[in-house]
């Protein structure tokens, strides 16, 4: 077995120069090593390091979880209470929100904890722990017990996990789990610890008009004027430990909240964040950057603003489909957005240009180095590329389509599972794979479902999937409309929709009533299922048949990389584990004649009003608070109501929710998107264009308060004046 070349640390924890700027989403446990401290102070940290991470000790680590699936969220109370993004919360808000309580629109106000929603199926997690695993995979990969490719596969990692848990002093703890991470592309391993509590509850959500103001049309633009936030409530079992919803939990005695500070900011001052960024791409070659714009970012802009011109339409005509589509729609539109931005801002910053000087810096670097792995790797990431930037293409397109647009369908394999047991004329097994469709059928109809709107996104999205890719990959459902609907895409949709077992529940109860093996292998949706997933997994064994060498060859350039760039330490790319970025409040100028400055007030709300277009309707009790200055001691020292600023922090998707720190650590803001021209940050950092832009802690308290009337909120927060 060759030996592992393990990535040195010297590489990346020498100390570096403050006059490099804010890249980098830094892991926790390295922050000592890479000697961050000196950067941090230099910048304006005023705290000790060790109090905002401290093995063992507890710390700002301690008030910052994981909110739901995908953002971060921070403890502003000692009991519990959780600031999120409005965007965040979403789809919390839309599944308690119907015509009669439309919450989306009104917003939600909790005047006592008795009001609090339970939120089935929203959890937080917290990080109890990280493990460096690094010299235990080694030592693997050295003896031969694991083939180095496998380290970066689930099986290996869970069970790795699943060994770290139970030799460890919390294997009884309640609540908690491990998983193992490759950082660096596999040159370094860490086990976290999680504990996830499973009773969250809704507190606090401004209507829309005010949470989601400007829409998609001010999506990753600035100025920003939205007061992007809701609140949400842990809760435990008497013990304080996590439990399920029950009404005799207690709501969480939080070990670590952090304070507010109403002093406000000014241009220059520290701003650190701390969050769950879910995934950068900063070690991809040109050619990947290349697949990235082409393969994933055209198909799914293609897929989404089609589908989205549909369900925006509907949506528009209905108040119920509005709000049955209203935390879709949000969640496709959003990266829609985003991959517009990137292929643009690819171009404007000269992303290509700059990856293609890095990859002839590091070839002279290699020849110097005489290391013939690093001489190769990128002319042989050059020919994974090539290889297999078409099965991309098609398998963007393909999730785009049949996994992230249309939502109908059957599940065959249940159906298959009756099949075989009307078959055998088992009586227990047909009732038991009844039971199942029966559990199915509830699925796909549930309450943020429409079919009739479904049905009109298959008439778009199927005939533009096979107008994309080559005929001869296309499921076999397409011979179906081709040989029996004489190529009629609307027949056979309209065939699927209303005749299916699994369209309608009269359908559905007809044939469980008498389940016949020929209506199962008649009916076109259940042919469309089988068809869909047998290419699905074609096309997924393809793309794994070709990536199988790259995380190998990614490993390599990486370890290379750092080499060539030490003693200034990199970061790992982000994947949605805890990290902390630093930077300061910063305006920018994104071009000739432009400048921004580094916050928004309210006055800019009242500019951008617009009772004719959704996105821009200002509610009329914000208005009455405007023109009365009603604004409290939240006020700017000019008398101004600040809403958002600019920092100059790194952050990705997963960082929405971030708490916004000054140098003592105290929030000042709630993170919640990055600007336009620099949607290319995730491959290549432009430290003179990439801005974070957050909410001023200031407005959120503002509309608690004064639109929500929720002192009570308030008052059990730590607020520093």
């Amino acid at each position: 077995m060759k030996k592992i070349k393990i990535l040195v640390l010297s590489l990346i924890c020498a100390a570096f120069s403050p006059a490099k700027a804010d890249e980098g989403m830094w892991l926790l446990q390295l922050m000592k090593e890479q000697n961050l401290a000196d950067k941090l102070k230099a910048q304006g940290l005023k705290m000790n390091v060790a109090d905002i991470y401290n093995p063992g000790q507890v710390t700002l680590k301690d008030a910052v979880g994981i909110f739901g699936r995908g953002c971060t969220g921070e403890i502003i109370s000692p009991n519990g209470l959780i600031l999120t993004n409005h965007h965040c919360g979403y789809g919390a808000i839309q599944q308690h929100s119907s015509v009669e309580h439309d919450y989306l629109t009104d917003g939600f106000w909790a005047k006592s904890m008795e009001q609090e929603i339970p939120t089935p199926g929203l959890t937080f997690k917290f990080v109890e722990r990280i493990v460096d695993v690094t010299e235990k995979v080694n030592n693997d990969i050295e003896k031969g017990k694991v083939e180095e490719v496998k380290t970066f596969g689930s099986e290996y990692l869970k069970k790795l996990a699943s060994e770290e848990l139970k030799k460890s002093d919390l294997k009884k703890a309640k609540g908690i789990t491990t998983m193992a991470l490759p950082f660096y592309e596999g040159n370094r391993f860490y086990v976290f610890y999680i504990k996830t509590y499973k009773d969250v509850r809704m507190v606090a959500a401004p209507p829309s008009s005010v949470g989601k103001f400007g829409g998609e049309t001010d999506n990753w633009m600035w100025p920003r004027h939205t007061c992007d936030f809701s609140m949400f409530r842990i809760y435990t079992d008497k013990d304080g430990n996590p439990a399920e919803y029950d009404k005799e939990n207690i709501p969480l005695k939080a070990k670590k909240h952090l304070a507010i500070s109403l002093k406000g900011l000014q241009e220059g001052d520290y701003a650190m964040i701390m969050g769950f960024p879910g995934s950068t791409s900063r070690y991809l070659t040109e050619s990947e950057v290349k697949l990235r714009m082409t393969a994933t970012n055209v198909p799914r802009i293609e897929v989404r603003e089609a589908r989205q011109n549909v369900l925006k339409a509907e949506m528009a005509a209905s108040d119920k489909v509005r709000i049955q589509y209203a935390s879709k729609y949000a969640g496709s539109s959003n990266y829609w957005k985003n991959s517009i931005g990137m292929n643009k801002a690819i171009v404007d910053n000269n992303v290509l240009e700059a990856k293609a000087e890095q990859e002839a810096r590091f070839a002279k670097f290699a020849m110097a180095k005489k290391n013939v792995g690093y001489q190769e790797v990128v002319k042989k990431i050059d020919a994974y590329v090539a290889e297999i930037e078409p099965l991309q293409t098609q398998y963007t397109y393909f999730s785009e389509v049949f996994r992230n647009g249309i939502e109908f369908e059957s599940a065959y394999t249940l159906f298959n599972k009756l099949q075989q047991a009307l078959n055998k004329n088992k009586k227990k097994d047909i009732e038991k794979a009844i039971s199942y469709l029966k559990e199915e059928f509830e699925n796909i109809h549930n309450k943020d479902y429409d079919h009739e709107v479904d049905r009109k996104v298959a008439k778009v999205l199927i005939p533009l999937y096979a107008s994309k890719v080559p005929a001869e990959t296309l499921p076999t459902f397409y011979e179906t409309i081709k040989n029996d609907f004489n190529g009629d895409y609307n027949a056979y949709i309209d065939a699927c929709y209303d005749k299916s077992i699994f369209a309608n529940e009269e359908n559905f109860n007809k044939f469980i009533s008498n389940p016949t093996v020929e209506a199962i292998e008649d009916d076109l949706m259940v042919q469309y299922s089988k068809a869909k997933a047998e290419s699905a997994l074609e096309l997924t064994n393809k793309v794994s048949d070709v990536n199988e060498d790259i995380n190998l060859l990614h490993k390599t350039y990486v370890r290379g990389l750092c080499e060539m760039y030490a003693p200034e330490p990199k970061a790992p790319d982000a994947n949605f584990t805890i990290r902390l970025t630093y930077g300061n409040v910063k305006p920018y100028s994104p071009k000739d004649g432009v400048h921004y400055k580094y916050y928004t007030t309210l006055k800019g709300v009242m500019e951008k009003e617009n009772p004719n277009n959704p996105e821009f309707v200002v509610p009329e009790k914000l208005k009455e608070l405007y023109n009365t200055k009603n604004f409290g001691r939240y006020a700017m020292a000019n008398g101004e109501m600040p809403t958002c600023f600019l920092t100059t922090n790194d952050i990705t998707g997963g960082n929405s929710g971030s708490p916004v720190m000054n140098g003592n650590g105290e929030l000042i803001g709630c993170a919640f998107d990055g600007n336009w021209e620099s949607l290319s940050g995730d491959i290549n950092f432009d430290n003179n264009m990439q801005r974070c832009i957050a909410v001023d802690i200031r407005y959120v308290l503002f509309i608690v308060e004064k639109l929500g009337g929720c002192k009570n909120l308030i008052d059990e927060m730590t607020i520093i004046e």
